[in-house]
């Protein structure tokens, strides 16, 4: 049977979270697993690359496949199976933190790890292998997998966990799609005893106190830094932190028939503030919001503390529908970086004011607390993560100027850097990071379950092609 009729009937223009790129591809939306093996088929013949892709929340180009296939698994909605005493499910990969979330709720049981997101796939966050606010106590989603099958593009079905095809089993889990298509995930979820969490919300005036209460409250249920990315001199790095616990069995929260997002914000709709906050998307406009907040925060919110779902305190990113789209024609770039905790105050330092002395400072500042993990394409290391936001300037040949400096910051320092966030690393620098050996055995892998080399994206392209 020949693709080539049906691959000109489904070309179609994707792009990233962020929007900053736009590709063209010829995708295709399989309703149920046993259509994947037939796809390979069809793209080998056709000789065309597959790429994956699970809601498309990638910040770079993970989830593009320029001119080649896209899988796109978000049909593959099915959950399999559901202990509701135990708190493990299994699901396919299109199911999304949402729909994990909603289903497991009810019962008593909340994802283990969640991104800032709810609507990331299942398939995805293991691919990327997510972290969220709890990465110092809870690790990366991956090491809450029981086990997971997958399809291999040589045409093998296997089952993964790790004790059984261990290799396979951490090196899929990260592993970006490029070695085969999880068909199937089972998840140990975390007892909850409320749908709320108590937060402590309070301030810290410069980096270095940042820092320490991150390191100081590591071992808390969640905690994160927000940091003020433009404030300068002895103000550098300055910000507020959350850190939150789960309530124990017979505290009472609030009840609460209904979990979903509030529909407004300071009693503007939801829909109405993306156009607000457009003009204040600029140097001069984050910089007055910034400090209007801190100073707010400092003055009026300092050592605050009060219950929150754990809806509300997860997805943040969720509160403004399209809120990436104020950035913006060019879009929104991200650029994390994971430094070991000795150097990270100078490394930090360097990387906030290279950016503010290029005159692209960051519109926005995540700082978590971190630990080293298994998995081979682990971004992970006993130290702290910093989350950039920028906006793609008219010129972005300016941030990728300011990316390659910053690279160099992380790198100098022994740090690491998060391909599902990554739109912005060379081949160079990632193998920099990667170190051979690891580059080496990625490859040896790829070879024997992808012989054909089907399982390419754009990202695979830039960073792991030499």
């Amino acid at each position: 049977m020949s693709s080539a009729p049906l691959l000109l009937k489904n070309a179609a223009r994707l792009e990233n979270f962020g929007h900053s790129l736009q590709r063209v591809a010829y995708v295709f939306r399989p309703q149920h697993t046993d259509e994947l093996p037939a796809l390979f088929e069809q793209a080998r013949a056709a000789g065309l690359s597959v790429g994956l892709r699970g809601s498309g929340r990638s910040y770079g180009d993970a989830a593009l496949n320029t001119g080649q296939i896209v899988l796109e698994l978000g049909e593959l909605t099915r959950i399999l199976e559901w202990d509701a005493g135990t708190g493990i499910i299994t699901v396919e990969p299109g199911v999304t933190i949402e729909q994990l979330w909603r289903h497991a709720l009810p019962h008593g049981w909340w994802p283990p790890v969640v991104p800032g997101t709810m609507f990331p796939t299942l398939g995805g966050c293991l691919a990327a292998n997510i972290h969220g606010k709890n990465n110092w106590q809870a690790g990366p989603i991956g090491e809450h997998v029981i086990e997971f099958s997958a399809l291999l593009p040589n045409g093998q079905q296997v089952t993964c966990n790790p004790q059984q095809n261990s290799e396979l089993f951490y090196a899929m889990i990260g592993g970006m799609g490029l070695l085969g298509i999880f068909t199937s995930i089972t998840l140990q979820l975390k007892k909850v005893y409320a749908s709320h969490v108590r937060v402590t919300a309070w301030t810290q005036p410069h980096l270095a106190g940042m820092l320490a209460a991150v390191d100081e409250h590591k071992d808390e249920d969640y905690i994160v830094g927000w940091l003020d990315a433009t404030a300068r001199g002895r103000a550098l790095g300055r910000g507020q932190l959350h850190r939150a616990t789960y309530l124990t069995e017979g505290e009472r929260a609030p009840q609460q028939a209904n979990l979903d997002l509030p529909p407004s914000i300071l009693g503007i709709p939801k829909g109405a503030l993306p156009p607000l906050m457009a003009p204040f998307v600029n140097n001069f406009g984050v910089r007055l919001v910034n400090f209007a907040k801190y100073s707010a925060d400092r003055l009026l919110h300092n050592n605050k503390t009060y219950l929150q779902s754990l809806v509300e305190f997860n997805f943040l990113l969720d509160y403004i529908p399209g809120w990436e789209r104020i950035y913006g024609r060019g879009g929104l770039v991200q650029h994390q970086s994971f430094i070991p905790a000795a150097v990270a105050e100078p490394a930090f330092r360097e990387i906030l004011q290279t950016a503010q002395h290029r005159g692209l400072p960051p519109y926005l500042a995540v700082l978590k607390r971190h630990r080293p993990d298994k998995f081979l394409l682990s971004h992970a290391v006993d130290g702290y993560s910093l989350a950039l936001d920028f906006r793609v300037p008219g010129d972005p040949g300016r941030l990728l100027a300011l990316a390659e400096e910053l690279d160099a910051i992380v790198l100098a320092n022994g740090g690491r850097f998060y391909f599902a966030k990554d739109g912005m690393l060379t081949a160079e620098r990632a193998r920099a990071f990667l170190r051979p050996e690891t580059l080496a055995r990625l490859l040896s892998l790829k070879a024997q379950t992808d012989p054909h080399n089907l399982l390419q994206h754009d990202l695979f392209r830039r960073c792991l092609v030499s």
